[in-house]
């Protein structure tokens, strides 16, 4: 799985709204200016991360964003697995199943096992990193 750009993105957003939102209501275009994101960009990760119960809204005037949740409780891990919808390196290790039906060694590979430990190693490690964790390396 190659990590995307909403991964990488999404995880400024937050750190951003972490850093800008202890005590306000962060709009969406201060975060774009301050990230050097367009803002067409950011509202397509917002409406995820606000389904999946990360980030909350705030209508009108004064409108904007602020986290759902505390800091110590959203990892990486979270973040990654709204965005790119998916927790395996490979489509055949997408399923713990013993046929993949994703290539022609279906049943036969020896090594998807390698790719389903390999994107399990992947989000232990996502999952172990909080974005209390970032803010205290800054």
């Amino acid at each position: 799985m190659r990590l995307t750009t909403k991964s990488r993105y999404g995880t400024r957003l937050i750190l951003d709204l972490a850093i800008y939102g202890k005590d306000n209501i962060v709009p969406l275009n201060d975060v774009a200016k301050r990230q050097n994101i367009s803002l067409k960009y950011l509202e397509q990760l917002i409406g995820k991360l606000k389904k999946s119960g990360i980030i909350n809204s705030h209508r009108g005037q004064a409108g904007g964003y602020t986290l759902a949740k505390k800091i110590q409780d959203i990892t990486i891990g979270d973040i990654v697995r709204c965005l790119e919808g998916q927790t395996a390196i490979t489509e055949c290790a997408q399923e713990d199943k013993q046929f993949c039906g994703v290539c022609n060694k279906a049943g036969d590979c020896l090594s998807r096992w390698v790719w389903i430990e390999a994107s399990k190693a992947m989000f232990n490690c996502l999952d172990s990193i909080s974005i209390s964790d970032l803010i205290k390396r800054q």
